[in-house]
């Protein structure tokens, strides 16, 4: 009899784990979308992209050095500057360079709502529709901030996540020397390297990326889209 009893008390409590853990995942989703920081290959392929812009003086200079080395790059883009510079937003594109969604105003995800996260996506999203007839399905949020609701709505809105595995750090206002240095120590094939092209003191990204891609190409590094690298998986 006090086996039986003792095996009811644990079915019992067993119930109510599992009834305790299904709430808890309801209340408290889970994702399983993967936001991706670098893709390891034996191609040597390497991703550079520019976050912020577009800037009507940095971003064509840097179109210029990319053109120039025969080069693809992945351009994330805040929606209120293609709003402002639309005309250099489809100069990007029409060079066959690849763009992502950065949001509308740049502002930090992990603070806002499901509600105002989407908000920030969708904006940006409609703009580039309108103003370039693109539609990005690439997101990275404003300095990497995560959040579940950034997660969800990213998976929710047909977006792969995107983060990096270098950061130049050329928003520091570094100076050119520091930002070369930077990338030929520490890069490795897969890498996804983080640059700018709109930062609001004066860049020196452009001069170091005319330094910076001729040494890597001849290290035998090839640089391609965030979407060419992805598909190396």
């Amino acid at each position: 009899m006090a086996v039986q009893k003792s095996r009811g008390l644990s079915k019992l409590l067993s119930g109510v784990l599992c009834v305790s853990l299904t709430a808890f995942l309801i209340c408290f989703p889970t994702t399983a979308l993967e936001a991706y920081r670098s893709v390891e290959n034996d191609s040597m392929k390497i991703a550079i992209t520019f976050d912020d812009g577009p800037h009507p003086i940095l971003t064509p200079r840097i179109l210029n050095i990319l053109d120039r080395f025969h080069v693809s790059a992945t351009f994330f883009m805040v929606g209120v500057n293609i709003e402002n510079y639309p005309e250099t937003a489809r100069a990007v594109i029409d060079a066959g360079h690849e763009v992502g969604n950065h949001t509308y105003s740049h502002t930090h995800l992990e603070r806002l709502s499901r509600e105002d996260v989407e908000r920030e996506i969708w904006l940006c999203e409609d703009i580039l529709e309108e103003l370039c007839e693109y539609r990005p399905h690439l997101f990275r949020p404003p300095e990497g901030a995560m959040s579940t609701y950034v997660e969800n709505s990213s998976e929710e809105n047909d977006y792969t996540l995107i983060l990096w595995s270098l950061d130049t750090r050329d928003w520091e206002n570094k100076n050119t020397e520091q930002i070369v240095e930077t990338v030929l120590s520490k890069i490795h094939p897969g890498d996804i390297i983080l640059m700018h092209d709109y930062i609001g003191r004066h860049s020196k990204t452009p001069e170091a990326l005319e330094i910076l891609l001729p040494r890597l190409i001849e290290r035998g590094y090839e640089p391609v889209t965030v979407s060419e690298l992805l598909g190396e998986r």
